[in-house]
């Protein structure tokens, strides 16, 4: 790609956000076209922009096209359309079905165990004197919190963060399944993230869907497999793509929040003493770590008509895309953007995505957890300190840690 850095090659992400090359892309007049695949997209970087997109879904569509940088053939949109890839009216069917129990006074009721688990992590972090954060604290800990509010068995808790793993592996360039794996049978371009390991994940709901029409809980499995409104239920395709969507969000992106807060943390100590000394900055430091980590960078949107953004003319069918890890760091927003500072004033930041209907379901929770564990570390004196360079996902959707070592300051 001549003159040009491509954004999209997942390459380009093993060192982290590379934000010298989105800051070229903000400071250009209007937007910038981004050649990929067959066609391209128009690159939409700033934080006002992003949130324009956000807002006007009559305008920018999710359920025309698909929401991730790659084009699907129509039976595949079909096959894989979950509350994502929806417009209203479907998508505020779908929202109204499952919303209740992600209410922040739903998930209130959570906070206790969340405690308890972060509690337990914790120990064995400290037991061990360190080690690898992710896989000590980062993964357990959301996905015990998510397993536990779905109703599913926490010794089930691996196997399903293994197949996030390997989903997540389907925006890399280093994809390590079989189309065969798990028993799959489908054309992988029918499945989320092009992986068999979303067969997986759906026979997974299937089955504990099932359990749960035979003995109901006091779960969110529960809650989706009987959610009714004036008659109006989940469909089997409906109920499977949630149950993907709420093992994925709750598990990944929260787990890269953890992971980043940590490493943030440990390289500013400063600040840790800051929240230490004046514990009135929790909730900030909580939204500076969410802006920071941006653990989805991107999302697409079609044109539904053609209009105008950023003195851009845009044609009807042109792919939009939002990078919500440019938006997080656009100076216009975010004074001194690569400074992480636990007192900041936030301009709204994208992490959960620039506002409108599809806002994150699990905010709410995602915060809940990030504070949670803070006060957790607070009460254990517990300052951190890099051991080595993490270890990065190679993902241009995922701004994700695969592994970090990491000490406890004496």
């Amino acid at each position: 790609m001549t003159g040009m850095i491509d954004i999209a090659d997942p390459r380009l992400y093993v060192h982290g956000i590379p934000h010298e090359s989105f800051r070229q892309v903000r400071d250009q007049p209007g937007l910038m076209w981004h050649p990929h695949g067959d066609n391209g997209f128009w690159a939409v970087t700033r934080h006002v922009d992003v949130k324009s997109v956000s807002t006007e879904p009559t305008v920018f569509s999710s359920a025309i096209g698909h929401t991730n940088l790659w084009d699907l053939e129509a039976d595949a949109l079909d096959a894989r359309r979950s509350i994502i890839d929806s417009d209203a009216p479907d998508h505020t069917r779908l929202r109204r079905l499952v919303s209740k129990v992600f209410t922040p006074r739903a998930l209130r009721a959570w906070e206790d165990a969340t405690r308890l688990i972060t509690r337990d992590v914790l120990d064995d972090f400290a037991k061990e004197g360190g080690g690898d954060w992710v896989d000590l604290v980062a993964a357990p800990l959301p996905i015990r919190v998510i397993l536990s509010i779905l109703g599913v068995p926490l010794e089930d808790g691996n196997y399903l963060v293994d197949l996030s793993n390997y989903l997540i592996e389907g925006t890399t360039d280093e994809p390590s399944l079989a189309d065969d794996a798990f028993g799959n049978t489908t054309e992988v371009r029918l499945l989320p993230f092009n992986s068999p390991a979303s067969h997986a994940m759906y026979e997974y709901a299937d089955q504990i869907g099932a359990q749960r029409r035979e003995d109901p809980r006091p779960d969110v499995v529960t809650h989706l497999v009987q959610a009714e409104d004036d008659g109006d239920r989940l469909s089997r395709a409906e109920y499977r793509n949630m149950f993907h969507i709420l093992v994925l969000g709750g598990n990944e992106t929260t787990r890269t929040g953890i992971s980043h807060g940590a490493l943030a943390l440990a390289n500013n100590p400063e600040q840790w003493e800051r929240l230490k000394n004046d514990t009135s900055l929790m909730d900030t430091a909580v939204e500076e770590i969410l802006r920071i980590s941006t653990p989805l960078m991107h999302m697409r949107r079609t044109a539904a008509t053609d209009t105008e953004l950023a003195g851009t003319s845009i044609t009807e069918g042109d792919k939009v895309v939002m990078w919500y890890n440019s938006a997080n760091f656009d100076e216009d927003a975010f004074p001194d953007p690569n400074r992480f500072d636990i007192g900041r004033d936030h301009a709204g930041h994208q992490a959960f995505g620039g506002g409108g209907p599809h806002f994150c379901l699990g905010a709410f929770l995602a915060r809940m957890e990030l504070r949670v564990l803070l006060e957790e570390m607070l009460d254990r004196n517990m300052m951190l300190t890099t051991v080595g360079d993490p270890q990065r996902a190679p993902s241009n959707f995922v701004h994700g840690i695969l592994s970090m070592e990491m000490a406890m300051r004496s």
